[in-house]
């Protein structure tokens, strides 16, 4: 791959003519300027700002970690996403992130994690009970609901009620839709204002918060430990011996909602997408799970040998990375390549091409999970489902542990009827599937 000296773009026009197609997907439309202009461009978007979109691994391995400390996220997430979920680990900058990710950072140790699996094997098995055999169904929102109940129940290991678990799911979800449409349609910005839509969506997650603190109260004042997230993050002490306040506390439990459930029930949901359209691999992962469970009845021990589950779920999100972009401003004044960036560049790293790109890729296109037990692909550069760097997701051990758990509970019950169809997508803050309609029968 490699970066032209001088940026090519697209006009403001062409970017305004496509606009509706852009919000429904922008993904073909930047996938025909790349394959036009090459690995970087500058789109116009108006009122004089624009985003260099780049799908050079090299620049995204620069700016998540070799030259990191000259990039900032942008302010889609610290400002934009930040209105919605406060100022927790995935907005936050600076000293704040490094003091929050220290705190906050043994509370994913495997170690801990440990701790959590049996809620996490329990909550799944209820949840795939949703599962229907016999006809069609959308099996996306049962994998919503595992992922967004398997992080509440890790979080709060008490019975929450339900209208309080409906109304943290519903807001979480309709927040992202509509940071979406502003993100996409910057030029209505001011109507979602005057209109009052933005002011609705802020509420909804006022609402959120009240539930949050009266949740962590009820905890605080029971005095009982319930060995989940929460006691571990009511329990971590900064530096100075201080324990966080129940303001940041609740931006991190909105945090982990928001990036938590969102990214793991779409990856779940593309996993069962591609094993409906590769029976080979279903038949794979039903072998795997007899010979594990034959040896040992031990949650971790299925965790550590499920490697061909692993490969399927690594190739999954390859294909459909669900953190499908990653955004990012440099600070100061760049060369990389000899390609000048100028201070204060709007980047956006696409996940997605790089993740297909066919300088690296060998058929990029094709569901091969055997190509991660080669070397050059396990430890690749070109590979970011978690993101990379200091700022790797910190929950990427919890979801990869929820992930192979789901993946074997479902395919040890049902076959997944076979389909022919292409996988349909739609690309919002997170690469959610489109129209995920399988068949199951009972094993």
């Amino acid at each position: 791959m490699s970066l032209p000296s001088s940026i090519p773009e697209v006009s403001f026009f062409k970017f305004l003519n496509h606009a509706n197609n852009i919000l429904k997907n922008p993904l073909p439309f930047h996938a025909k300027n790349f394959k036009n202009l090459g690995d970087i461009f500058r789109l116009n978007i108006g009122f004089g700002k624009s985003v260099l979109f780049c799908r050079d691994a090299g620049l995204l391995q620069h700016a998540l970690q070799k030259n990191q400390k000259n990039y900032t996220k942008s302010y889609i997430q610290t400002k934009d996403l930040a209105k919605y979920v406060g100022k927790g680990l995935l907005t936050a900058e600076g000293e704040h992130w490094q003091k929050q990710r220290k705190l906050i950072q043994p509370a994913f140790h495997k170690s801990q994690l440990v701790l959590l699996l049996d809620t996490i094997q329990y909550t799944i098995l209820e949840e795939l009970r949703n599962i229907k055999t016999g006809s069609p169904m959308d099996v996306f929102p049962v994998f919503n609901d595992l992922a967004f109940q398997t992080v509440v129940k890790s979080i709060f290991n008490i019975e929450i009620p339900d209208a309080d678990i409906a109304s943290l799911q519903h807001t979480t979800e309709a927040t992202q839709q509509m940071l979406v449409q502003e993100l996409r349609q910057p030029f209505l910005v001011w109507w979602f204002n005057l209109s009052g839509k933005t002011k609705k969506h802020l509420d909804l997650t006022q609402n959120s918060r009240t539930i949050l603190r009266r949740l962590v109260e009820e905890r605080k004042l029971s005095n009982t430990k319930h060995d989940d997230l929460l006691d571990m993050l009511l329990s971590a002490k900064y530096e100075n011996g201080t324990s966080m306040e129940e303001n940041q506390l609740v931006d991190e439990i909105l945090i982990l909602f928001a990036a938590g459930h969102e990214t793991t029930s779409n990856a779940l949901t593309f996993t069962a997408e591609l094993l409906a359209r590769h029976p080979e691999a279903q038949a794979k992962i039903s072998d795997e799970i007899r010979q594990i469970k034959s040896v040992s009845d031990d949650i971790m021990h299925w965790i550590k040998n499920a490697t061909y589950t692993r490969l399927v779920i690594e190739e999954s999100m390859r294909l459909y990375p669900p953190a499908y972009f990653i955004d990012r401003v440099n600070i100061e004044e760049e060369n990389f390549n000899g390609m000048i960036l100028p201070k204060g560049s709007n980047l956006l790293f696409s996940v997605y091409e790089i993740h297909r790109h066919p300088d690296f890729w060998k058929d990029p296109e094709a569901f091969i999970p055997e190509r991660f037990l080669e070397e050059n692909i396990k430890f690749s550069k070109n590979y970011f489902p978690f993101g990379a760097g200091p700022r790797m997701c910190i929950g990427n051990n919890f979801a990869m542990y929820e992930m192979i758990l789901a993946i074997i509970a479902l395919v040890e019950q049902f076959e997944i009827i076979e389909k022919k169809d292409p996988i349909q997508i739609k690309p919002l803050i997170t690469l959610k599937p489109h129209n995920a309609i399988l068949e199951f029968k009972k094993r």
